[in-house]
């Protein structure tokens, strides 16, 4: 069932929603299966499987140094169907432009029309870790809404070098990502919603926003976007703080800002254990605050733990 569709059907129930990090080369899928069996309680309709970068390895050989391009997470699709026969619930894989060739896009999208996964995440991703700025793959896409433009196509029979008539054409449902606190590279807020609406025109069907932990930056993103009008159903991606360290690394890596009242939490802290509670107490407020504004979905960052979640959960739903 696509998203949308789950929205539609709980009559504005705020549902529940988490996304995972597949394990790294070499894993096993069961310490991922450990961290999701717990959140099955809740019901998620649907789990997001995140797809990662290609990063580069150098490997030595006969003295000299050779750079190979890796990709140290593999398998989203795999995953996806594994959860979805697993759990029998609706899986939502990540696709990217950078890292991938129209072409790969194409046969990805492919198979998950065989899995019978009905709906897409299109990101653009982010830059590789020797890369200032995103640098678009060559014969990938640039931008986000090529990519929701390329999923759109192939519902309409339309492939990269045919035309297929066929009585039974994928019908994904697409989501994209959106930045109530805007997104690093934009100018703006009101220049990165611009960029937010050629997606929703490209054929997005519902957006996921990027973590926040001040409510009031979502309100007032979910009301610039009404203006706008993008009428989508926006649900807001929450991540509980679990370690001191991430007072430095979030602002950092996704260019947000934290709350005071929170940041003197978290620094009052004797360790990271006292942390984590501060962490799952702001985001339970967080959650309740949002829950009672009626949003669709409260989607959670679990980043590979559960645990945290879970306690968070337990208290909102």
């Amino acid at each position: 069932m696509k998203v949308t569709e789950h929205i539609e059907q709980a009559r504005g129930k705020t549902l529940f929603s988490f996304e995972v990090v597949p394990p790294p080369k070499g894993g096993n899928i069961q310490e991922l299966y450990n961290n999701i069996d717990p959140l099955m309680e809740f019901n998620p309709p649907f789990i997001d499987v995140t797809t990662s970068r290609e990063e580069y390895i150098y490997i030595e050989r006969d003295g000299l140094l050779d750079r190979k391009i890796v990709r140290m997470r593999p398998g989203t699709v795999g995953i996806c169907a594994s959860i979805k026969h697993k759990y029998q619930v609706d899986t939502v894989p990540h696709v990217l432009c950078g890292g991938f060739t129209r072409e790969e896009t194409e046969y990805m999208l492919v198979d998950c029309h065989y899995l019978g996964i009905e709906n897409i995440m299109a990101l653009r991703g982010d830059a590789m870790k020797h890369q200032r700025y995103f640098e678009p793959t060559k014969g990938g896409h640039t931008y986000a809404n090529e990519l929701v433009r390329q999923i759109k196509d192939i519902t309409r029979g339309k492939y990269l070098h045919d035309v297929v008539e066929a009585s039974n054409r994928p019908d994904f449902c697409i989501g994209v990502a959106g930045y109530p606190e805007k997104h690093l590279e934009a100018p703006s807020l009101d220049y990165d919603l611009k960029k937010l609406q050629d997606k929703i025109d490209a054929g997005a069907d519902y957006i996921v926003t990027q973590m926040f932990f001040d409510n009031s930056k979502y309100f007032e993103f979910v009301e610039k976007a009404r203006e706008m009008g993008i009428n989508v159903p926006i649900i807001p991606g929450i991540k509980p703080i679990a370690v001191k360290r991430h007072l430095q690394l979030l602002p950092q890596v996704f260019k947000i800002d934290l709350p005071e009242e929170l940041i003197h939490a978290v620094e009052s802290c004797k360790d990271n254990k006292e942390v984590r509670q501060v962490g799952i107490e702001w985001c339970i407020q967080q959650s309740r605050e949002l829950k009672d504004a009626g949003v669709p979905v409260l989607h959670y960052y679990s980043m590979g733990k559960s645990d945290n979640i879970k306690a968070v959960a337990s208290s909102v739903f």
